[in-house]
């Protein structure tokens, strides 16, 4: 695990999104598939660095290396210990580390909850290519992804007491469904301060533009 100072993982997109000790089972593998393994986290030390793809890395964007899968594949990242999820974009090559199948960058891994402990096991599915989101327009704050539906709506309905507008967002895959609890806001402005109160409460706020 690499160290880095806390900061609120606000990403601005215009897209979807969002066991121990095994080896990697994704490579080369066709949409839908899933593998098991351990995931960790890289930050601020390669934070502007160019990557395997040759963009600049960004720690607050939600990014991820791996050793196979084709460069700007993505997929869907699950912390086993609990139930959360992400949606990132392959587009560096690792982990070098033993035993490890997926480096998240320090914004996914904070949604998942992976920066304390530094690893954790995760299941990984490859997606197809992401559609934006039929909308109207306006912004969204995501405070977190699950497997579960119950955990989705515990933690809206704790939202639902501090903020209007918070919906449960279903985003189905050919092998897993993850339910993203979202706030819609109005503006800009509005995502962000509905992202830095999230933050102070323990989430992992992104922001999403919609198109």
């Amino acid at each position: 695990m690499k160290s880095t100072p806390a900061a609120v993982a606000l990403v601005i997109a215009a897209a979807l999104l969002a066991g121990s000790g095994c080896r990697a089972r994704t490579d080369t593998l066709p949409d839908g598939s899933m593998g098991t393994g351990i995931a960790s986290w890289y930050g601020g030390e390669f934070h502007g660095r160019p990557t395997s793809s040759r963009e600049i890395y960004d720690m607050y964007d939600l990014t991820a290396a791996h050793r196979t899968l084709p460069l700007g594949t993505h997929v869907a990242v699950t912390n086993l210990n609990n139930g959360r999820s992400v949606v990132v974009r392959i587009n560096d090559r690792g982990p070098f580390a033993k035993n490890r199948v997926i480096d998240l960058s320090y914004a996914a891994a904070r949604a998942i909850e992976l920066i304390g402990p530094g690893t954790a096991p995760v299941r990984i599915e490859v997606l197809g290519p992401l559609s934006p989101p039929a909308s109207g327009g306006g912004f969204s704050v995501q405070a977190g992804a699950f497997v579960s539906r119950s955990n989705a709506e515990a933690l809206k309905q704790t939202l639902d007491r501090q903020f209007a507008g918070v919906e449960i967002v279903p985003f189905k895959t050919a092998r897993q469904t993850y339910y993203r609890v979202r706030v819609k806001c109005g503006s800009r402005a509005d995502a962000r301060a509905v992202a830095l109160r999230l933050s102070e409460t323990g989430c992992a706020p992104i922001i999403f533009e919609e198109p």
